[in-house]
């Protein structure tokens, strides 16, 4: 459905009462309920048997699958929300435990899998396509990611996965590209680390972070050597596999020579990155990463798998 630019919204706007610093820490209640509006949309309600795709998807089905899902999960035999000794709403329970729900890591678990199963929908029915009705779906996600904007909620639904946001700017021009460039079959070790990294970054877990970063990094440049036949050693660290790819024109020679400080920068920066800050034993005094420097190191190596990944594609 399309987001309306409401009158209210304009004077906020031109009172500058707009959120201009991200909020990780909760969903606002209006967010929660524009959230379960979606899925209406999406997966239909309760009250309809079928959804509106009209593709024989149980409605009550697919909110008992996210249900089920999130209480084997939480080692529940039902939600808190569930309404006693009455014949379980599926839709009510999950909703309502959506907006009662005070930790954001459980509000964005409802969220992530509830969208996945929308994403889903996509990718199983491949029918829908024919009648447009992915287009839909698609609108659902873009609703999604256009109310966490709206709020000044710091994530988006991206591939599958909720991932953090830090600068918009990086986010479309370096981490998207990135998850959509290393979606190919080739890269899904890559992308699963690249997801994986950002995922530890959410929780507060960087050390994790920067050590999944530069898994991503050299499983990236693994794929692309796979991919072209070029030799190299199974053990072989993210030094000798960029003087693979150098010596496989990955990078023509002209740009190497114009570039010379792009060989330095791709031996230094990820690796190095992780290296000082989580490689190695911390010793006495216990290390502690700041997220602004994973976030740079994040962003850092989507920039740098894009560029790896689309050199490939270009060598002729």
């Amino acid at each position: 459905m399309a987001i309306f630019d409401l009158f209210s919204k304009r004077q906020k706007a031109l009172r500058g009462d707009v959120p201009d610093v991200y909020i990780y820490d909760n969903l606002p209640n209006a967010l929660r309920v524009q959230i379960v509006h979606i899925w209406t949309d999406a997966l239909g309600s309760d009250r309809n048997y079928y959804n509106h795709y009209g593709c024989g998807a149980n409605v009550q089905a697919a909110y008992k699958f996210i249900v089920d899902t999130l209480c084997r999960e939480y080692g529940m035999f039902q939600l808190p929300t569930a309404e006693k000794h009455r014949e379980r709403m599926y839709l009510n329970e999950l909703a309502n435990y959506l907006l009662q729900v005070d930790n954001i890591e459980k509000q964005l678990d409802v969220v992530e899998l509830s969208f996945r199963y929308i994403d889903r929908l996509t990718r199983e029915y491949d029918y829908l396509r024919k009648n447009n009705a992915s287009e839909s779906v698609d609108e659902a996600i873009s609703e999604l990611n256009a109310r966490f904007k709206e709020h000044g909620i710091g994530f988006q639904f991206v591939e599958g996965e909720i991932v953090r946001v830090d600068s918009e700017l990086l986010h479309c021009e370096a981490v998207k590209p990135v998850l959509r460039l290393l979606n190919e079959k080739n890269y899904q070790g890559a992308q699963q680390e690249f997801l994986s990294a950002y995922e530890h970054y959410r929780h507060g877990k960087n050390k994790e972070a920067l050590n999944d970063c530069l898994k991503s990094f050299e499983s990236t440049m693994k794929a692309i050597c796979d991919k072209r036949n070029w030799p190299y050693q199974q053990n072989a660290t993210s030094k000798a596999l960029i003087q693979v790819c150098f010596d496989n024109d990955l990078v023509p020679l002209f740009w190497q020579q114009q570039l010379s400080s792009l060989r330095s920068m791709l031996e230094s920066s990820i690796p190095t990155g992780r290296n000082k800050l989580s490689g190695h034993g911390q010793g006495v005094s216990p290390t502690t990463v700041p997220d602004y420097l994973v976030a740079y190191m994040l962003h850092m190596t989507a920039s740098t798998l894009v560029f790896l990944t689309t050199a490939e594609k270009n060598i002729a």
